[in-house]
């Protein structure tokens, strides 16, 4: 049964600035299993992740021998409101520590949580200050700021695994990051990713939209991905090219503004061309940068969307096989 109307939730979040999308400790687990070597006497951030809830902070609590890891921390942003109703600050945004110490409880208490002075914001400077301190961020960001949450990972060279909306790979920030090697699609992506736990004040949209066994209401959009620079071996496998192009070549029409050919399904790539092929951004979800070279996103020569026939396809991303 299609996921519909979800991506409308989607919407009405970032228009709103609203983000509370939780992630399911089955699709954390589900993603992570292929990065495991990288953790190894590291220093994890979750720093979206309230402790004492959060299924990342709990996925590494539980897993934190088993990874081998350093030490892991956890941040929460607390909204400070003040008004005329209420004049008192709500409580700070507040951070927990755990290193996997004999005795060290991996389920903090309130005793165990440390307050910051701020709300907790990932762009404070007191979560900046744990952020400098860490090796890998691993959570789910804001939709609302994934642009601003990724140029501060960036800027300050941490390795990454992280959850976005598949439009992400449109934004030219994070395409940039693609284009350059600099950042992938992670494992899962659409309905791999089987949906979020949302609070109670959210409408329940979309036809697979559920309240589980746990009480959790649930959505799923099939409209989000994983985006890192953990590097993994299913990165590097081929694409498997079936089709050709010549002696079909009516069935690869040429744009108008670029010289290069027409692709609808990352399957109908074909073997045996050489020149400029543009491929559905879905494509990016096998891309191995061994076998291919991203050119350039959606523009032709003349910086206008690639046409055919005057028709402007979906999004397209130019690519060229390093092989031929």
């Amino acid at each position: 049964m299609a996921r519909n109307a979800t991506n409308e939730l989607l919407q009405k979040a970032k228009k709103s600035k609203s983000d509370e999308f939780y992630t399911q400790l089955s699709d954390i687990e589900s993603e992570l299993q292929h990065y495991k070597s990288h953790f190894y006497n590291k220093i994890v951030y979750c720093n979206c992740d309230d402790p004492r809830i959060s299924n990342f902070f709990k996925y590494f609590a539980s897993n934190f021998k088993k990874l081998g890891l350093k030490k892991l921390i956890a941040a929460c942003y607390r909204e400070q409101v003040r008004d005329l109703f209420n004049p008192e600050e709500d409580k700070n945004g507040f951070f927990f520590e755990y290193t996997g110490a004999e005795g060290e409880k991996n389920e903090p208490g309130s005793t165990d949580i440390v307050s910051f002075n701020g709300d907790g914001d990932f762009r404070s400077s007191e979560s900046i200050e744990l952020l400098k301190q860490s090796d890998i961020v691993v959570t789910n960001p804001p939709f609302s700021l994934f642009r601003e949450y990724v140029a501060q990972l960036v800027k300050y060279n941490k390795k990454f695994l992280i959850i976005g909306n598949i439009n992400a790979i449109t934004y030219k920030e994070i395409f940039k990051l693609i284009k350059e090697n600099k950042a992938w699609l992670g494992i899962n992506l659409g309905r791999g990713i089987s949906g979020f736990i949302v609070p109670d004040h959210y409408e329940l949209y979309g036809t697979e939209a559920r309240v589980d066994s746990s009480g959790d209401r649930i959505v799923s959009p099939n409209n989000c991905l994983w985006l890192t620079n953990l590097d993994t071996s299913k990165r590097h496998e081929d694409i498997v090219l079936t089709k050709k192009y010549f002696g079909h070549e009516d069935e690869y029409p040429k744009y108008d503004n670029y010289d290069g050919i027409n692709i609808n399904r990352t399957q109908d790539i074909p073997s045996d061309f050489k020149g400029y092929m543009g491929v559905p951004i879905t494509f990016l979800h096998k891309f191995n940068p061994d076998q291919f070279e991203i050119v350039k996103f959606r523009k032709g020569n003349d910086e206008r969307d690639l046409s055919i026939n005057g028709k402007c396809p979906y999004f397209r991303i130019l690519i060229k096989n390093k092989r031929i």
